[in-house]
């Protein structure tokens, strides 16, 4: 796997339909954006639109754990880039970061996405192109790991 820290693999700005009443960014937009960033990733691999018809391959998202580090408003410009944590032969563990525009982290999102093989509906290794694709993202040791990941979620109480 290669060792360069990360995958910048979407740039875009806050659109105005993104921007709720509170004046930033929807949660939801958030969301929108690291889905957006997971298809660039797949672009990335070969599964764009002529990869997956010709593969017959896609990748689902299995479980996605959204993390708001900070507000943004209309027209700010963000980045988002991945890590990735783990592989196996069909399924990647994902982070993504998304910083504004002078590289200050607003959002994480930890991915767990499985490929499907799409000709008979279920999981399925990755296609040897995708594969070694895969084998060259940025690879991170288990101590290399954010802070924030593969932690649980809940209330943390005083002692």
């Amino acid at each position: 796997m290669s060792n360069m820290s990360e995958l910048n693999v979407w740039t875009g700005n806050v659109q105005k339909e993104w921007v709720d009443y509170n004046g930033h960014m929807n949660d939801a937009a958030y969301a929108k954006v690291f889905s957006l960033s997971l298809d660039a990733l797949m672009e990335h691999i070969g599964l764009d639109e002529a990869g997956r018809a010709e593969l017959a391959y896609t990748i689902f998202t299995l479980e996605a754990h959204l993390k708001y580090v900070s507000e943004v408003h209309e027209s700010q410009t963000l980045h988002v880039a991945i890590k990735l944590l783990d592989a196996d032969a069909k399924r990647m563990h994902l982070w993504f970061e998304m910083k504004e525009g002078e590289g200050n982290t607003v959002a994480t999102s930890e991915q767990m996405v499985m490929g499907m093989d799409e000709s008979i509906g279920r999981p399925a290794p990755f296609p040897t192109t995708v594969h070694e694709k895969i084998s060259k993202l940025p690879l991170l040791e288990k101590e290399e790991w954010p802070e924030g990941a593969n932690q649980p979620m809940g209330i943390r109480r005083k002692k």
